[in-house]
């Protein structure tokens, strides 16, 4: 496929590009055993952050694993560290998974946001820089409480080669991965998941599944049709990179999910039937981390298990 050929060659050139590892990279704080953190993660592409990284119980010489990139990584561990004291517990549902034989053990890396950027970094570029200017205008214009809902122009392809040629090449010089596509995986929830649905199209080379929980599909707080349509126009396009891969979506019914049902739909219509994709519907679920902890051991069953 071209599309795919061209976008393998210039990112590979890019890669080339950015083979310098960029200075000041502190050493990593133990936080609990096989959890550790690399505060203030450098990047040339996006401002520092704090990286998690998760290491499968029983972490051993001789064997490698298949990694799982996760984003909103504050979130994904200790109640500490959340501004809700909710958390996904993700370490604890992927180690039950592997005990129960649902799963290989895998090596989990939370990338933290950065709360006033978040949006911006989470946002898909292509469909928003497809967005009529006045809409554009609208969406840097609105606030969340009295900050601005984006903190800074969107720049999430900036934020997709920080994982890409930045931080996968060091999670694989550093630890026993197993870093071809079919085994790197990604997954988020809300903006966690337009991104990681985007890394997912953007990156078929690099990305073999992605998750994507309650995701945001109305990219704002405010209902305007133009922009789950901006991501239906970038879909349809892109609907035959699933092949070979796995895609994983899901909606809860209550608080912010309220929203998302008729655009999962619209996007169900684009995938649904093809092999590698499931969408799923969970009444009475809430758009918080409580709800994901509950459900996150059918969307890291499908992309990890191997059929």
């Amino acid at each position: 496929m071209k599309y795919s050929r061209f976008l393998t060659f210039t990112h590979q050139l890019l890669a080339m590009a950015c083979s310098i590892w960029p200075a000041g990279l502190a050493a990593q704080e133990q936080l609990a055993e096989g959890l550790s953190v690399i505060r203030d993660f450098p990047s040339h592409f996006v401002s520092s952050r704090d990286v998690y990284i998760r290491l499968p119980e029983g972490y051993q010489e001789g064997q490698r694993y298949p990694v799982l990139y996760m984003h909103d990584g504050q979130m994904l561990f200790r109640e500490v560290d959340t501004w809700n004291r909710q958390t996904w517990a993700a370490g604890e549902v992927l180690r039950t998974l592997a005990m129960e034989g649902g799963a290989p053990e895998v090596i989990l890396v939370g990338i933290s946001n950065l709360p006033v950027e978040r949006h911006a970094n989470y946002f898909p570029e292509k469909p928003f820089m497809s967005l009529p200017k006045n809409v554009r205008d609208t969406l840097y214009s609105l606030k969340r409480g009295e900050q601005p809902l984006f903190g800074r122009a969107v720049n999430s392809d900036a934020y997709l080669k920080f994982l890409v040629y930045e931080l996968k090449p060091f999670i694989d010089r550093e630890y026993r991965t197993l870093p071809g596509q079919a085994t790197t995986f990604i997954a988020g929830s809300s903006m966690g998941g337009l991104i990681s649905m985007y890394a997912f199209f953007e990156y078929p080379e690099v990305f073999g599944g992605a998750a994507c929980l309650s995701t945001h599909w109305i990219g704002s707080f405010e209902q305007n049709f133009e922009i789950p349509a901006a991501f239906l126009r970038y879909l349809q396009a892109r609907r035959p990179l699933l092949q070979g891969r796995r895609l994983y979506f899901d909606h809860g019914t209550a608080t912010l999910d309220a929203h998302y049902e008729p655009h999962q739909q619209d996007v169900d219509r684009i995938f649904g039937g093809q092999p590698g994709y499931l969408s799923r519907k969970f009444s009475g679920d809430a758009h918080t981390e409580n709800a994901w902890s509950r459900r996150f051991h059918l969307p890291a069953r499908f992309l990890l298990s191997v059929e």
